[in-house]
């Protein structure tokens, strides 16, 4: 691999680092593109090693003028792969809404998109689920980029030796207790090895294909309240549903989406409504208020779904929605 063109045109850029071989590879390749970023980096308290590496990003940030934003797992917190995403992402999103950065840069890379549709692939999942690894997740505030999806483990090895630049290698992705390292072993790094070229344009043509399901989708974001104008077929709802679910940290199973499906209106978590009518789909905040006469009658006529009203209510008050 020569170079990468990082299309990356914010300037306010946080880059999730670890010190291993894929965000150590994109380090380098955002320094030659001269792409602004600052980083960030967790300790999980799980190996002696990550204390090197929290070192190491540390004095990467030094030697190179970056802002090196560092937590450390808590020790009474119970650790699980889980629970430790959840924490990193949430560190992210701290440091993001403090400091007004307008993209987080993870360094997923080929690899560990094949993993996920093979993963989802054992489970039993749509289109949409099998290529859950998007290179760009639109959040409210910021955008999440993933720029090396393109690219194998083995092409950023090669980068990092070739310019012969540190890196860590942590030794519990070997251990295939975890089920993305089995899969990992077993399956993807094999067919990578062999048909890397035909697997990357694959993923092309898939994504292409999903977005062509969602051509005739319109959107309408007003503070917490997400509209969907879409052509009423459910599945292609339920997957509306999901993305917009995702962005709210919020992961529904299965069931879930046979309970949207069966029953049109349901509240998520006693925190999110979600309902389809017809052609549209709501999904707010789920609040209890008091409304007047008139507005819950503009309601009824308008097929208004029920879980929906209050917050619709809230935002009607101070003309943020209109019938």
């Amino acid at each position: 691999m020569n170079t990468l063109n990082i299309k990356i045109n914010t300037q306010k850029n946080l880059l999730g680092f670890s010190a291993g071989v894929d965000s150590t590879a994109l380090f380098f390749l955002m320094l030659e593109q001269k792409i602004p970023f600052d980083i960030a980096i967790v300790d999980y308290n799980q190996r002696a090693q990550s204390k090197d590496e929290v070192i190491y990003a540390t004095q990467l940030a030094h030697k190179y003028q970056k802002k090196c934003f560092i937590s450390t797992y808590p020790v009474d917190m119970k650790f699980s792969e889980k629970v430790a995403r959840e924490y990193r992402y949430n560190f992210f999103d701290e440091i993001i809404q403090k400091n007004n950065y307008e993209t987080l840069l993870t360094a997923h890379q080929l690899n560990d998109k094949l993993e996920w549709f093979l993963m989802q692939l054992t489970k039993g999942a749509g289109l949409t689920e099998l290529l859950g690894m998007e290179k760009e997740t639109i959040k409210d505030k910021y955008t999440i980029v993933k720029p090396l999806l393109n690219y194998t483990k083995k092409e950023l090895l090669d980068y990092l030796e070739k310019k012969e630049k540190k890196y860590f290698i942590d030794k519990t992705n070997y251990d295939e207790k975890y089920k993305r390292n089995y899969f990992r072993h077993n399956f993807s790094d094999k067919l990578l090895a062999q048909f890397s070229e035909g697997i990357s344009n694959s993923f092309q043509y898939l994504e292409e294909d999903n977005d062509s399901l969602f051509d005739n989708t319109q959107k309408i974001k007003i503070k917490k309240l997400t509209q969907f104008t879409f052509n009423g077929d459910l599945n292609i709802g339920i997957r509306l549903i999901d993305k917009e679910l995702k962005k709210r940290g919020i992961i529904i199973s299965s069931a879930t989406r046979e309970e949207i499906k069966l029953k049109k209106e349901i509240v998520i978590s006693h925190k999110i409504a979600v309902s389809i009518c017809q052609d549209k789909i709501y999904i707010v905040p789920f609040e209890h208020t008091v409304m007047d006469k008139k507005f819950k009658e503009k309601c009824r006529l308008h097929k208004i779904p029920k879980n929906a009203r209050a917050y619709l209510f809230s935002l009607y008050k101070i003309n943020l929605f209109t019938f």
